[in-house]
């Protein structure tokens, strides 16, 4: 039998251990935002989410392994994706939520925090790799179902798709500092779409 913990992230808890979990990840996210990944510190994010600091040792070990599982939580509580019948009215609903959610006043600091963790930590990199997998799974059969009504080619690649709404608006948060704002999205939306219709994502 092994004795092995679990990987932070891999076991959702319940009862009082979920809120403890709650409360942890909010003061984890809340100090990413305002202090960045360097100053996070488990000790604080203890004091902040008024628990114990043994029992954050003790659950995540790490800042590393705290953030991954943050970023765990993050992937599960994401709204799902947007069928509206049309590809460029389930691309536009892609674009608007990513829009919104980087130009939230916590949440765009707060991905920019672990954007930036990501670069020089290998734990960091590999939650994050993990959380924007899932987001492009969850909207990729919106391209497939664009295929299947023959909006778009046959062979079109929906993951690249999914990630040539979202990488403008990301360019915007990370390199050029213009607002992320909605008419951006949309215009990264109807790209994509004209992209795609053109043949450019074929496989």
């Amino acid at each position: 039998m092994s004795d092995e913990r679990p990987e932070p992230g891999t076991v959702r808890p319940g009862g009082r251990t979920a809120k403890t979990r709650e409360a942890v990840l909010r003061a984890a996210g809340d100090a990413l935002a305002e202090d960045g990944f360097d100053r996070l510190d488990l000790a604080e994010i203890a004091r902040r989410a008024g628990v114990g600091k043994t029992t954050v040792y003790r659950r995540w070990g790490t800042v590393p392994g705290l953030v991954a599982d943050l970023l765990t939580e993050m992937a599960a509580e994401s709204l799902p994706r947007t069928e509206t019948g049309s590809l460029l009215g389930d691309l536009t609903a892609q674009a608007r939520l990513v829009q919104s959610t980087l130009s939230d006043p916590r949440q765009g600091p707060l991905f920019k925090a672990l954007i930036t963790a990501a670069a020089c930590d290998a734990q960091t990199a590999e939650a994050l790799h993990r959380f924007y997998r899932t987001r492009t799974e969850e909207w990729a059969p919106c391209v497939t179902a664009a295929v299947e009504r023959g909006e778009v080619p046959e062979g079109t690649d929906p993951h690249e798709v999914i990630r040539a709404v979202s990488a403008p608006l990301y360019y915007r948060l990370l390199v050029d500092g213009s607002p992320v704002d909605r008419p951006t999205a949309d215009r990264a939306a109807q790209a994509a779409v004209t992209a795609a219709k053109a043949g450019t994502f074929i496989a």
